[in-house]
């Protein structure tokens, strides 16, 4: 397992890149994106919802929220990126599935 200081350096970065990459969809999709206190917030007006991304430290995740569930991502080494266990998709791949779910269009970020 990677150290803190090492695992906090790769969720902010992670997380700063995804919120770049959803600051330049937004407008696009209808959506607002918060990044406050290390956590993103992705709100939608319509249909109303909002996902939640942030780390968790002790266990050395990044947790997502969204379409009622949550998912636990771990760094890949292979990938050089967070990643879902169960799907398989990267930070961003999940974070794009998520949001074409809800909008039920396909989105890219």
């Amino acid at each position: 397992m990677m150290d803190e200081q090492d695992f906090k350096k790769r969720a902010d970065e992670a997380l700063s890149s995804l919120h770049r990459a959803l600051i330049g969809a937004a407008d696009d999709y209808g959506f607002d994106v918060d990044f406050n206190a290390g956590a993103l917030g992705i709100e939608f007006e319509d249909p109303p919802s909002k996902f939640v991304i942030s780390p968790n430290t002790p266990v050395r995740q990044i947790w997502v929220s969204a379409l009622a569930k949550s998912y636990k991502l771990d760094w890949d080494v292979v990938e050089n990126s967070f990643v879902h266990s169960e799907s398989g998709d990267t930070l961003k791949e999940l974070i794009e599935r998520v949001i074409s779910k809800h909008l039920k269009e396909e989105v890219s970020l």
